[in-house]
């Protein structure tokens, strides 16, 4: 069995779920993971904020919204007179309890809750629409078999246990559908894998059913060599290691969240990258299988927080660095680049949330310096800190200004940090040289 995942812009329209009902109806049986339809967890989440911020009337008109733009899409998908009325009653039901959370207290329960919304509703129009066409069909609720540790993780155990479970006890279908993103937490409180977690639903899923193959569908067809929203002429890439898409995945590349290889890799169940719109492009395949060496792909992560950490003594002291970490791990801060010399350390955060309280603790034994608006421009491939390509990198980009540079950390991946104002001419310059004037 396959499990195939579908983004939010593959399921954001009436023509799109037609192409994905196209793709996926080939009396094959397979789980499918939904995303909720494209725009509507930004509203979802809005709508939460309005809550929070006590704005009944903001949070009223942006329920009224979308639940104009629901009724539009469940008009022009459903034929069936009787079926359009059981959408309509679901859809009106899910609006009510979106009403009826106005006058509630606000709380992360709450809105857990709320942006749950998005892919039950996805789910049910689409797995009803499947239905109507005739195809074999049944809803597989994630809330019945994914769950979270207290640590936040998968529960791998429950997760196994209990989808098979659901499965046995449904009736026979060719397709199941199933929701991305959402989960259970150990209390049985409705909570989620986060902003992007669709995909890491499908790895999950593939893992604890041993699938053969966990396919996610996305709106490009594959990895690109490097962002195509700022660089031109970019290229799909075939076939990537799980370490170089891991890399790509956490430094930027947004196709693919940056956990969706984890539960997979171990059990060398492949990943392939498809396009809803060119179901027939390659797309890229992953695995734990390399394909040559040198650099392959170029990505960068914005929002980026560096701290320079500068020993109060000659040289750093001994327990110095332990010090620091500790102090990260206590506020949950994961750090993304890091070098030292003899008195300082330099190490970059994605998540500034605690940072005012960070830099508190370290101001206590060290000397602190921050800066902004920082971002990761990342190389990435197989071996490539031994790759002749590298050498003449900081040639062409002698004119930026380079904050961090991490080499040689890990064998697939060369990092640069920069200004944000510069990161559009670094990933433009590296594609130039990297891949407009060198064959690989």
């Amino acid at each position: 069995m396959r499990v195939l995942k579908f983004g939010g812009t593959s399921v954001g329209s009436v023509e799109n779920m037609i192409q994905v009902k196209e793709i996926i109806n080939d009396q094959e049986k397979k789980i499918v993971v939904l995303s909720a339809m494209s725009g509507t967890t930004n509203v979802l989440v809005a709508i939460s904020d309005a809550i929070k911020d006590g704005n009944k009337r903001k949070a009223s008109k942006d329920i009224d919204a979308l639940e104009i733009s629901y009724n539009a899409t469940i008009q022009s998908l459903f034929v069936d007179v009787e079926i359009l009325y059981q959408v309509q009653e679901y859809v009106q039901d899910i609006f009510y309890e979106l009403r009826t959370a106005i006058d509630k207290t606000h709380t992360q329960y709450l809105y857990n809750t709320i942006v749950s919304y998005g892919e039950l509703l996805s789910t049910y129009i689409f797995s009803t629409y499947l239905r109507q066409e005739g195809i074999k069909v049944q809803l597989l609720p994630a809330l019945d078999f994914m769950r979270i540790d207290r640590n936040n993780e998968p529960d791998t155990f429950y997760i196994r246990q209990n989808i098979h479970r659901s499965l046995d006890d449904l009736p026979a279908a060719d397709i199941y559908i199933t929701q991305g993103f959402i989960c259970l937490d150990v209390d049985g409180n409705v909570s989620n894998l986060q902003r992007g977690g669709s995909d890491y639903t499908a790895t999950i899923i593939g893992a604890a059913i041993r699938a053969e193959e966990v396919q996610i569908w996305t709106d490009i067809d594959g990895f690109h060599n490097n962002d195509p929203r700022y660089v031109e002429k970019t290229t799909p890439i075939s076939h990537l290691s799980f370490d170089e898409a891991a890399e790509l995945a956490y430094f930027g590349a947004k196709i693919l969240h940056p956990q969706t290889v984890m539960p997979v890799r171990e059990l060398d169940i492949p990943v392939r990258l498809k396009n809803t719109m060119a179901p027939h492009a390659h797309g890229t395949l992953i695995t734990n299988k390399v394909h040559g060496e040198g650099i392959k792909a170029i990505a960068a992560k914005d929002g980026i927080t560096a701290i320079k950490i500068k020993s109060g003594r000659m040289l750093l002291a001994h327990g110095f660095l332990k010090k620091v970490f500790e102090i990260f791990e206590r506020y949950e801060t994961s750090i993304d680049m890091i070098t030292t010399s003899e008195i300082a350390v330099s190490l970059t955060i994605d998540d500034a949330t605690y940072l005012a309280s960070i830099v508190e603790e370290l101001e206590r034994f060290s000397f602190v310096e921050v800066d902004h608006q920082q971002a990761i421009v990342c190389m990435v491939g197989n071996a490539i800190i031994y790759h002749n390509q590298t050498h003449k990198l900081f040639q062409i980009l002698q004119d930026v200004s380079i904050r961090m540079i991490s080499y040689g950390g890990s064998h697939h991946n060369i990092s640069l940090l920069v200004h944000s104002d510069h990161k559009v001419t670094t990933l433009q310059r590296l594609h130039t040289y990297l891949f407009d004037t060198v064959t690989v």
